[in-house]
């Protein structure tokens, strides 16, 4: 029976005939197919998952089939495409004896407790706000404020944040909520790729004929971080031009950027944005602080009605941690403050007034209508200061206005200037502020580098604005000295720091501590916080901890008492031990602004003893302070073996207390493993003040929890914690020697945990019947025939037309060519690109591990593109380990531990987890380097351990594809295509012959054989003037592209053309064996194509030559080709020769410079040929 609801169709019980089971519905769930939405109902039935249902392996659940096959049509239609559809169902008995529930729609289980879960490190503890509660006394991020200035006041607003970095989080929250900014609409928030030609669409829409003119008053806005202002430029460099016909325009810059390298994090980058300031004509201005971010971004975008304007702020620190901000302006203060300003600043008779008179204005009259006392410059310090240092930027101000009046409390005649109004530079009122009787000025100026800090002959920006300031003022007789103190982005402020800039100044010491002001005694010696007043605590933790939110939850709960100023802020290290994040959380009576990470704190929580390892964690601990470190399931008497030596000694010799949170001694935790964060609080919140403990209980209850369970923890929190007895006999303890040096801190180098979950598409064609579906039924499976879909590259089909071994069969390295007729595949292909062999494995070790396997070879299985693993392709089991599974390949370590979840056998999964940690790191790099196991000798090797074919590709990489330099110019062989390979192979230690798998694959091809390649683009490029020389420099078969220059020139200078000089330099073993092409080489060079051909046979002789002897041996050849006449030079093949080679031409680049009487860095001129294209290394 079938009936038509409000919901759309119902099936009662009756309609499903055939039945042998009753069945029950107990999770209902809308489904939409076509047009029309329905929901299936019935007593009989108990759907699950509806998205795993499809009939699975055909098993046609009970009454389902005569459904589908009796009922009408419309029906069978709409069940049909139901069935067929993504959305699956799947079937469960369940006892007959239970009642049946009641009608209507069905609840879930209630939640015991609510999750504390945390939306985005740039919102106040994480967690959503809305628009409309932005006011008066509350907590907040200065990036939350920033957003809200931005959204409230702007007609439009383009994002460019790097998805993790979280900068337009609020603001798209408040556009997709419907929220109006101070024009009674909501503001158009439009996030936007970072990439080239960024910003182009903001031009477009402010310039566009159809742009309302109505709005031309009203500003547009961008947030963004300065890492994205590179690709901003071009858009910024036309408003720049067309600024007097425009919108009101400023940019809000969150100044981080990240940094590869040997030490790769994020960094707080200034450089970028002052210097594209200076090249456009921006106005620039900074916001020290969270608590001024609101006032600035205000006055940003009412400087912004005089010229476009830059705010800059610190968007590492600054802009995300959670403070107590007192005196926010709500949507309607900040509308109505911003049109009276405006009002002010645009009224008549403005017109001759020079711009910097207007912006003195405009600041006057912003600071009356506030009450503030903003400057375009500030002083701290002294009153007759000798040494001034000049500062710009958040940390580097707030830090340095501190520590100045801190060193002028005791003594010192130092002071600072912040600069906060960087663009227009103001000098009369720069010289106006800086007082007279200053000697030495230091100027704090960023560089973009450690190697701009080290040269002499970079200078930072804010050092020419100072020195042009004084270079023309009478206020002094004689000018005082200005230094530029120069430091690169990735520089980390501490008060120490900031004192060290400071001692740079001055001719005695100013910590008192022998000159040394960045040692252990002098961190101490300088704590700009009055300890009496501010508690500092410091959170350490793994990010896969489940009591990894429990600092920020504290840190709200202590921010629930109006008396305390709370501040709170976590940083990721996603490269250490598998992410490790650090919170710091401080609260004061008074407002707190220490823009630094902790470094005495109260109390600290550890949240793992290998940390202990990896961190100097101690070091940050004031004296006498409190120590909690997790130690689950731990013994009193073992407690000692866990615990290092030196953090043994350490602990003792500051008087600390040491207590240990056995988490697993509370059975309900012990059950329930997310309890544990609460736990961690009511520890914390117990050992900090326990005479509180009863309301913050309450206040923990509320944020995440309820107050049954935290009571109920609170009462056996008694077996968790435990006081350490520490033994005198540690302070005896020798420090464990030839330990390298811990750090005090980690790494920033993300804004999230490090997310170690893959997640993996579902699949769904698991036999040939579903394939069979898919191509039956397209339009509901979504399904399509394509060629090759799976390749991002387009792929050709040629033929083998010669495969000849160019060593003798006698010598032990096999080298040949093989060259591929293109026939009508369309293939093209440029001087120096390399070809993509999509090779197969071998067909013998297919089968054996097929029949090793017990597996069906015909049957059709479901694998992942070799090429894009979001693809999915329907194979064979034979065609896939063929051709996609990667079977052969070197296990990671990620395969252990994916492997270690199907292993039976308890001592199997113990090894192999133990290969995937730290303690199996040995071991793997033999398995890996040494013995080279393949993912089928671990399969073969841990026999408990057999997933499925399914889960087996899901954990196996499929194979990519292996390129090789093209060894042929298409001018030349225009239907042919080339390459030179040497076979890779090799015995393992089981006397196992192994071979490359792409290179066996070549070597074992015939002529006429099929193969499927793409085309690479590659570095190794000709210059575009056919008379530049050429310097070449091949080992082995990297001679491949150089083959290919080589007949490219031939090709010109038969047609010709005027070619330059070409020098080939060629490394091997021996002449006889060796000397690959040698006939095609000589004739060239017989013909007057290449001028110079330098052969090094390393073993013909006694004394080994090597390339880079040949090129010594014609260094001036190599000069008057190379830096003469404006040459190229190129190195393909192995590495190890790179800095050799490179110090040849260093030499040469030295001996030329000193023939021509010039001091010239040889490793700086080496980068700027690098960065001209004339220094090309191809290496592997």
């Amino acid at each position: 029976m079938l009936t038509r609801g409000s919901t759309g169709l119902l099936a009662s019980k009756d309609s499903l005939p055939g039945s042998s089971k009753p069945y029950q519905i107990s999770y209902l769930k809308d489904l939409i197919c076509g047009s029309y939405l329905f929901s299936l109902q019935a007593r009989n039935f108990e759907i699950r998952h509806l998205h795993n249902f499809l009939i699975p392996r055909g098993v046609v659940a009970p009454g389902l089939g005569q459904l589908l096959s009796s009922g009408t049509a419309f029906f069978s239609s709409v069940v049909t495409a139901f069935f067929w559809s993504s959305s699956i169902m799947q079937l469960k008995e369940i006892d007959t004896t239970s009642p049946a529930p009641a009608d209507g729609p069905l609840q879930g289980p209630e939640k015991p407790y609510k999750r504390f879960l945390q939306h985005s490190g740039s919102l106040p503890f994480g967690q959503s706000i809305v628009l409309s509660e932005i006011s008066g006394p509350t907590y907040l991020t200065a990036q939350t404020l920033i957003q809200q200035v931005a959204y409230t006041l702007s007609d439009r607003l383009w994002t460019y944040s790097p998805e993790t970095f979280d900068l337009d989080v609020a603001v798209k929250s408040w556009y997709k909520g419907g929220e109006t900014n101070a024009n009674g609409y909501p503001t158009n928030v439009e996030a936007m790729q970072v990439r080239s030609g960024a910003a182009s669409v903001a031009l477009g829409y402010i310039f566009s004929p159809d742009f309302d003119l109505k709005k031309r008053h009203i500003p547009q806005s961008i947030i963004a971080s300065s890492s994205s202002l590179r690709y901003l430029r071009t858009a910024l460099d036309q408003l720049s031009l067309l600024y007097s016909v425009a919108n009101p325009f400023v940019a809000h810059i969150a100044a981080v950027d990240y940094v590869g390298g040997q030490s790769p994090g994020l960094v707080t980058d200034y450089v970028s944005a002052l210097s594209l300031a200076d090249e456009l004509g921006f106005a620039v201005v900074s916001s020290f602080s969270a608590h001024e971010s609101q006032h600035l971004s205000l006055f940003a975008t009412l400087l912004a009605s005089l010229l476009p304007t830059i705010h800059l702020y610190d968007g590492l620190r600054v802009g995300r941690e959670t403070t107590r901000i007192i005196d926010v302006l709500n949507k309607d203060g900040l509308s109505n403050t911003y049109q009276t300003l405006l009002k002010d600043a645009t009224k008549s008779g403005d017109k001759y007034t020079g711009l910097d008179t207007k912006v003195q204005r405009m600041l006057r009259a912003f600071n009356s209508e506030l009450g503030t006392d903003y400057g375009l410059f500030e002083y701290h310090g002294h009153a007759a200061p000798e040494s001034v240092l000049v500062t710009f930027g958040s940390i580097e101000s707030s830090l340095a206005s501190q520590v100045a009046q801190s060193l002028e409390r005791d003594g010192a005649k130092v002071g600072v200037i912040n600069v906060r109004v960087y663009r227009p530079f103001l000098e009369e009122e720069f010289i106006r502020l800086l007082p007279k009787s200053v000697k030495n000025i230091g100027v704090l100026g960023q560089v973009k580098n450690r190697y701009e800090v080290s040269d002499s002959s970079v200078r930072s920006n804010l050092y020419g604005d100072v020195v042009a300031a004084l270079m023309f003022t009478k206020e002094w007789s004689k000018l005082p000295t200005i230094i530029d103190v120069k430091y690169p982005r990735e520089q980390v402020w501490t008060p120490v720091s900031i004192a060290a800039a400071f001692q740079l100044l001055s001719p005695k010491p100013l910590l008192q501590q022998d000159g040394e002001v960045q040692n252990a005694s002098a961190q101490e010696g300088l704590q700009i916080l009055d300890s009496a007043l501010v508690e500092q605590f410091t959170f350490w933790n793994l990010d896969e901890s489940v009591s990894g939110n429990a600092a920020v939850v504290i840190g709200q709960a202590l921010s629930t008492n109006s008396s305390n100023n709370v501040t709170v802020k976590t940083t990721h290290d996603n490269l250490l031990q598998g992410g490790v994040n650090r919170v710091d959380v401080r609260t004061s009576k008074k407002t707190v602004e220490a823009p630094y990470a902790v470094d005495a704190a109260d109390m600290i929580y550890v949240g793992d003893e290998s940390l202990l390892n990896q961190l100097d964690i101690l070091k940050s601990v004031k004296a006498e302070g409190k120590v909690i470190l997790r130690l689950p399931g731990i013994r009193d008497d073992d407690v000692e073996k866990k615990l290092p030596v030196n953090f043994r000694k350490v602990l003792t010799s500051k008087k600390a207390k040491l207590f240990i949170l056995d988490t697993a001694a509370i059975e309900s935790v012990a059950d329930d493993a997310s309890l544990e964060s609460y736990v961690v609080q009511l520890a914390f919140i117990r050992l900090l003040r326990s005479n509180y403990e009863p309301l913050l209980k309450q206040k923990l209850a509320d944020i995440n929890g309820n107050k049954e369970i935290v009571d109920e923890l609170a009462e056996n929190l008694v077996k968790a914690l435990r006081d350490v007895e520490i033994p005198e006999s540690w302070a005896m303890l020798e420090e464990e020697q030839g330990l390298p040096s811990l750090p005090l801190d980690i790494m920033t180098n993300s804004f999230v945990p490090f997310d170690k979950i893959e997640k993996e598409a579902p699949t769904f064609l698991k036999s040939w019947q579903t394939a069979a579906k898919g191509l039956a039924f397209k339009e509901a499976f979504g399904s399509a025939p394509a060629l090759r879909p799976d390749l991002p590259v387009k792929t050709y089909t040629v033929r083998v037309q010669e495969n000849r071994r160019l060593t003798p069969l006698t010598y032990d390295r096999n080298i040949f060519h093989i060259e591929f007729d293109l026939g009508t595949s369309g293939l093209k292909y440029e001087i120096g690109e390399a070809l993509g062999v999509h090779a197969h494995n071998d067909e013998k070790e297919v089968e054996d591990f097929i029949n090793f396997y017990k597996l069906e070879p015909e049957e059709i299985v479901e694998v992942p593109s070799r090429e894009d693993i979001e693809v999915l392709e329907n194979r064979t089991v034979y065609q896939a380990l063929m051709q996609n599974v990667d079977i052969f390949g070197r296990p990671p370590k990620r395969f252990y531990e994916s492997l270690a979840e199907f292993a039976e056998d308890p001592t199997e999964k113990k090894n192999l987890l133990s290969l995937a940690g730290l303690e199996g790191m040995n071991d793997f790099k033999r398995r890996a380097e040494v013995d080279t196991i393949t993912f089928a000798d671990v399969l073969a090797e841990f026999s408990s351990a057999k997933p499925s074919f399914h889960d087996l590709v899901r954990i196996i990489s499929p194979m990519k594809r292996r390129e090789y330099s093209i060894a042929s110019c298409q001018k030349v062989t225009p239907t042919a295509v080339a390459l030179m390979i040497v076979t890779v192979d090799w015995v393992d230690p089981k006397g196992r012959n192994r071979f490359g798998q792409a290179t066996r694959y070549l070597n074992k091809l015939r002529p006429g054989a099929t193969v499927t390649v793409s085309v690479k683009p590659s570095v190794m490029k000709l210059p575009t003037k056919s008379t530049d020389p050429l310097i070449m420099a091949g080992l082995g078969t990297g001679l491949a592209p150089f083959r290919a220059f080589v007949q490219h020139r031939a090709w010109e200078k038969a047609q010709g053309i005027e070619i330059g000089p070409v020098l080939l330099y060629m490394g091997s073993r021996h002449k006889r064996e060796e000397y690959c092409y040698g006939e095609e080489w000589e004739a060239y060079k017989d013909a007057g194509v290449i001028t110079l051909l330098g052969c090094a046979f390393s073993r013909d002789q006694a004394n080994k030559i090597y390339i880079q002897d040949r090129m010594r041996e014609t260094l001036e050849d190599i000069n008057d080709a190379y830096l003469a006449k404006a040459g190229s030079f190129y190195l393909c093949g192995p590495t190890w020769p790179v800095p050799d080679v490179t110090n040849v031409l260093e030499e040469g680049i030295a001996r030329d410079a000193k023939k021509h009487g010039k001091k010239i860095d040889t490793l700086k001129e080496i980068e700027r040929l690098k960065d001209q294209g004339r220094y090309v290394l191809e290496v592997y």
